[in-house]
């Protein structure tokens, strides 16, 4: 029962530890979209 105990905990762990990873990723990819966007709208400004 412990060891399971432990199991159940390590899993969530990396499950937390994989989803913050995943949304920093996420979010950078996100900003550099944007990045493209604002400066592709600056360019035609001109």
């Amino acid at each position: 029962m412990a060891a399971m105990n432990n199991a159940t905990k390590a899993c969530n762990d990396m499950i937390n530890s994989l989803t913050l990873a995943y949304n920093k990723v996420r979010q950078a990819s996100i900003t550099a979209d944007l990045m493209d966007i604002v400066g592709g709208a600056e360019a035609l400004k001109g």
